[in-house]
């Protein structure tokens, strides 16, 4: 897991509780450029998703092999200069009203679908 420095603390002791201990399973980076990281994770052939209500590409439409995946914060989303870096914009599809979800929600559903296509090959 890579997080930005303008990213919520991840060792915040609500952050920590909330996770229920597997933080501490993770791989943490913090990178104090964020742009700089996304042009590494392309220069070594990863695909970068990065996650937008201005998309008709689906979470479902997408393989997850060797990606990154860029979820923005709840109240400002992504930066034009992130999602300009992207490979693709894709969105969780929504039935009903509801326009998106929260941060941490939306990230669940994007890696259960990860999972989901891992487990079924």
């Amino acid at each position: 897991m890579i997080v930005s420095k303008n990213s919520s603390d991840i060792y915040n002791p609500k952050v920590i509780r909330s996770t229920m201990g597997a933080i501490f399973r993770l791989n943490v980076i913090e990178t104090p450029d964020i742009l700089s990281t996304i042009k590494s994770l392309k220069k070594h052939k990863f695909k970068v998703y990065a996650t937008s209500l201005n998309t008709d590409k689906s979470i479902y439409d997408v393989e997850y092999k060797k990606v990154g995946i860029i979820i923005g914060n709840e109240s400002n989303g992504i930066s034009e200069e992130v999602l300009k870096l992207a490979d693709e914009k894709i969105k969780i599809p929504m039935i009903g009203k509801t326009e998106s979800l929260n941060a941490s929600v939306a990230t669940g559903v994007i890696l259960y679908e990860y999972v989901r296509q891992r487990l079924n090959k």
